[in-house]
C-alpha cells in the first residue's frame, strides 16, 4: 500500500495530540506567570524570578534523558503513563510551595514529569505515522504545542488580570491535569521492537544509549533558536508594560498561533516533498526579522506584525527541526531521537530566561530582544554547515 495514501488522524493520533496539548498548556500557563508570582509572592530579583521560571525546564531536560532510554528498555505507553501521573502529583504540589525554595523544587520536578511525559507523546506518533508522510504528520502533531503556546499564556495573563490569588490558576492546572492522565487509557499502541533496540545499546555507561548522536546536530541549531525564543516567554509581561502595550501583549501568542495554523499544512508538506532546506531558511530569516521588529516596537501595528513573523520564522522552524531529528534517525531509535531534540531545545529555553535576566539591569528588554537577532543569524549560518549542505548534496545525488 502506498503510505502517501495512509491516513494521519487515526484515534491515537489524536488522543496523543491532545494529551500533548493539556501537558503544553499547563506548562506555558505557567510559564509566562510564575516569574510575575516569585516576584510579587516572595519578593524576586528579576534574574531570580527568571530562574524560577526557567527550572522547570531545566527539570524536563533530566526527564527526557532519562525517558529516552526509558522508553527503548520499557517502551513508549508505559513512559506516557509515569510521566501523565508524575505530572499530575507535582501539578497538585503548587499548593503547598509556601517559599521560593519549594516552589522551584516543584517546578524542577513537574519538569522532570513533563520531559517523560511530553518524550513519550512524541515517540508515540513517531511510532503510529506513515514513514513518508512523517514530516506533514509531525507538523499537524506539534500544532498541539503551538496551539498550547498561544492559549496558554493568553489563559494565563487574563488569569492573573481577573483574580489576585495565584492559586486560582493552580486549581485550573490541576484539574487540567487530571484530565490529562485519563486521557492516557484511550491510548493503543504496538510495543517497540525491543530486541532490535538492545542490539543498538553497549553495555556501561555510554552516551549513544540516552542520546541520539545522528540527531545532535539540528538539535543544536533548536538550542540556539530556543535560546533566542525564551525572553519572549518570560518577560512578555515586564516587556508589553515597559512599551505601554500591554493589552496588546496578551494577544501576541494569539497572533502568534493563528499564522502557524495557517502555514503548518504547507510546510510539513514542503519538507516531506522538497527537503528541509526549502522551509529552515525562510523561516529562519522571517524569525530575525520578526525579533528586530519585537525588540523596536512603539504602537500595536509592529507589534502584531512581529507576533506574525515570529510565528511563521520560529514556530514553523520548530515542527520541522523536529522532523529532520527524527528522519535521520533508525526507527528503533525514536524514543532517542526525540529526547535528543527536546533535551537540547528545551536547554536552550531553559537557560534562556536566567541569563537574560542578569542582563535586563543593564540592557532593558529592548536591549537583550535585539541581541537575539545576532543569535538567529549565527544560528542560519550553522545550520548551513551542520545540516544543510549536506542535505543539498544528499538530494542532488537522489535526483542523479
Amino acid at each position: 500500500m502506498d503510505q502517501s495514501n495512509k491516513k494521519l488522524w487515526t484515534k491515537d493520533f489524536i488522543t496523543v495530540s491532545i494529551i500533548n496539548f493539556t501537558i503544553t498548556l499547563i506548562f506555558f500557563l505557567l510559564m509566562v506567570t510564575i516569574a510575575a508570582y516569585a516576584v510579587k509572592e516572595f519578593n524576586a530579583s528579576a534574574s531570580t524570578a527568571g530562574f524560577v521560571s526557567s527550572i522547570f525546564i531545566i527539570g524536563s531536560l533530566f526527564g527526557r534523558l532519562g525517558g529516552g532510554n526509558f522508553i527503548s528498555k520499557h517502551g513508549s505507553k508505559k513512559t506516557l503513563f509515569i510521566g501523565l501521573l508524575f505530572f499530575f502529583i507535582t501539578t497538585a504540589l503548587y499548593f503547598v510551595a509556601f517559599n521560593l525554595p519549594l516552589l522551584m523544587i516543584v517546578r524542577l520536578f513537574q519538569g522532570v514529569a513533563l520531559g517523560l511525559a511530553s518524550t513519550a507523546t512524541g515517540t508515540i506518533v513517531a511510532q503510529i505515522l506513515p514513514p513518508a508522510r512523517r514530516g506533514e504528520g509531525i507538523g499537524y502533531y506539534s500544532l498541539s504545542a503551538i496551539l498550547a503556546t498561544a492559549i496558554g499564556p493568553f489563559v494565563g495573563i487574563i488569569l492573573t488580570q481577573s483574580f489576585e490569588d495565584f492559586r486560582i490558576i493552580f486549581l485550573v492546572d490541576t484539574v487540567l491535569a487530571i484530565i490529562c492522565f485519563f486521557l492516557y487509557f484511550l491510548v493503543q499502541v504496538a510495543p517497540m521492537t525491543i530486541k532490535s533496540v538492545a542490539m543498538t545499546e553497549k553495555k556501561g555507561f555510554h552516551l549513544s544509549n540516552f542520546i541520539e548522536l545522528k540527531a545532535v546536530p539540528i538539535s543544536f541549531i533548536a538550542l540556539l533558536i530556543g535560546f533566542s525564543y525564551s525572553g519572549v516567554m518570560s518577560f512578555m509581561t515586564f516587556y508589553s508594560e515597559e512599551i505601554n502595550l500591554e493589552k496588546i501583549g496578551s494577544y501576541f501568542f494569539i497572533i502568534y498561533a493563528i499564522v502557524i495554523l495557517a502555514t503548518r499544512p504547507f510546510t510539513g508538506k514542503l519538507l516531506d516533498n522538497k527537503g528541509a532546506n526549502i522551509v529552515v531558511y525562510p523561516c529562519l530569516v522571517l524569525f530575525a526579522i520578526g525579533m528586530f521588529a519585537f525588540s523596536n516596537a512603539s504602537n500595536s501595528i509592529t507589534f502584531i506584525i512581529a507576533a506574525a513573523l515570529i510565528g511563521i520564522g520560529y514556530g514553523n522552524f520548530n515542527s520541522v527541526a523536529q522532523a529532520v531529528a527524527i528522519k535521520v534517525t533508525p526507527n528503533e531509535r525514536l524514543g532517542l531521537a526525540t529526547a535528543t531534540y527536546f533535551i537540547l531545545y528545551d536547554l536552550g529555553l531553559g537557560i534562556g530566561p536566567y541569563i537574560l535576566g542578569l542582563f535586563v539591569p543593564a540592557m532593558g528588554y529592548q536591549g537583550i530582544f535585539q541581541s537575539m537577532v545576532y543569535v538567529i543569524i549565527i544560528s542560519l549560518v550553522l545550520y548551513f554547515f551542520l545540516h544543510g549542505r549536506k542535505e543539498r548534496a544528499s538530494r542532488k545525488t537522489l535526483k542523479a
